[in-house]
């Protein structure tokens, strides 16, 4: 029950941050990592520990989003509630939400949560050579469109 109190305290903002990317709105992230951290406390003697405390966590808390965001049509809200508002130039929103699930779960626990290719691979429960190719396609999908949209300027 500790080592799941200190990933709750250590890594919060990270767990908000990822699931108002899931669900697009800031009320429903929180109510996801809430749900998430109660299911697992709920469920702890379950973790088989095959993976990390984290990842199992993570996993926990992307259910929960995924669940939430099926109650409304898909939007992706990729603001860090502590940065300062982007540029249209780099406001990469509307690129993302465009993307498949997989694709956007794998970018938001890449590089909002900065979980490392093992750890998205434990929380999505795929291979770690699916992520990367997954990650891959998701950069070559916005390369791509963001290449589109610079042409035709």
């Amino acid at each position: 029950m500790r080592e799941i109190e200190a990933v709750y305290s250590e890594r919060y903002p990270a767990f908000v941050r990822v699931a108002r990317a899931i669900t697009g709105d800031p009320d429903r992230a929180l109510d996801a990592v809430q749900e998430g951290f109660t299911s697992a406390i709920r469920s702890r003697e379950t973790f088989r520990a095959e993976g990390s405390l984290e990842a199992w966590l993570w996993r926990c808390v992307v259910n929960a989003a995924r669940k939430g965001q099926r109650t409304r049509p898909r939007e992706v809200d990729t603001a860090d509630p502590g940065a300062v508002d982007p540029t249209p130039a780099t406001d990469l929103a509307p690129l993302i939400s465009r993307l498949p699930e997989r694709q956007r779960l794998v970018i938001f626990l890449r590089y909002y949560a900065d979980l490392d290719y093992r750890a998205i691979a434990a929380c999505l429960g795929i291979q770690v050579g699916t992520v990367s190719a997954t990650l891959a396609a998701a950069h070559r999908s916005i390369r791509s469109t963001l290449e589109e949209v610079s042409a035709r300027d």
